[in-house]
């Protein structure tokens, strides 16, 4: 019993306490208005009109210095997207200029010069035996009519200075130049055609026909040579264990050269052979 009641076990707690409602406190309210402007602030000043640090007696009711749009922090988030809604249309921003003929037919005054311009270059001194000009005189302004002249000539026609070509005196005809390549390209074909010749004659000067006489007698040799070769061979089959580096290496020497000689034997059994010299 005092060890269960020392283990904080008991039948009481089978029932669950009653949960006890703290009674909240009321809310807390300053005394001091919430829009007031901070004492010894930095934030809004704009330049070096106010000080950097306002309000230092914390005695202003107002901001000293007048909030300004985006001025330090931006726009807020998304202001700066595209408006698929507001772009710029055509002739928008300007108007469609008149032609001349319908300035003309509507409002000719614009054409006339509103006030005419002074001569930037001073007019050079006459001359020792020029005589002046004397009692000449005119009304003609003739920056005005040199304008109205310009403004109502008749544009020039282009002429065609284009060449025909079909009236050239070589239309028609192989330029010179591709004559002269195609030439030197024949030139170039008959030289590896001569180059080509003298290998071949000289190939064909080289291999000579082999006389039947001379076949029998290379034959003949090429049989003895194969007699003797088989004996010296022959004579060691018997041996069934090659127990020595030299018995394998005079073994497989025999079987290369009966090998080799029952090829050439095998080609010279031919006739109408021939035989290169530069070999």
């Amino acid at each position: 019993m005092f060890q269960a009641m020392s283990a904080g076990e008991s039948i009481y707690d089978i029932v669950p306490p009653r949960e006890v409602i703290q009674p909240k406190p009321p809310m807390f309210r300053s005394r001091i208005p919430h829009d007031l402007p901070p004492s010894n602030s930095t934030f809004n000043v704009p330049g070096t009109t106010h000080p950097y640090l306002s309000n230092l007696d914390g005695d202003a009711l107002n901001k000293v210095v007048k909030n300004r749009s985006h001025s330090q922090f931006g726009k807020k988030v998304g202001s700066y997207a595209n408006n698929p809604h507001t772009f710029i249309k055509k002739m928008a921003r300007s108007c469609q200029v008149s032609s001349l003929s319908e300035v003309k037919r509507t409002n000719p005054d614009l054409l006339k010069p509103s006030e005419l311009k002074a001569t930037r270059h001073k007019e050079s001194p006459p001359k020792k035996g020029e005589m002046p000009v004397m009692n000449l005189v005119t009304s003609k302004n003739f920056i005005v009519a040199n304008a109205v002249e310009a403004i109502l000539a008749v544009p020039k026609k282009n002429v065609d200075t284009a060449k025909d070509y079909l009236h050239k005196e070589d239309y028609g005809k192989v330029p010179k130049y591709l004559t002269h390549i195609k030439n030197d390209i024949n030139a170039e074909y008959d030289y590896i055609r001569q180059l080509q010749e003298q290998q071949y004659e000289q190939e064909a000067r080289a291999v000579q026909g082999l006389d039947e006489d001379e076949r029998f007698r290379l034959l003949e040799g090429l049989k003895s040579k194969w007699e003797s070769v088989n004996t010296q061979y022959q004579a060691m089959t018997h041996l069934t264990t090659l127990d020595t580096m030299g018995k394998m290496r005079r073994k497989e020497k025999y079987e290369a050269e009966l090998a080799q000689m029952e090829k050439d034997i095998e080609k010279i059994n031919k006739r109408n052979l021939h035989i290169d010299l530069t070999r």
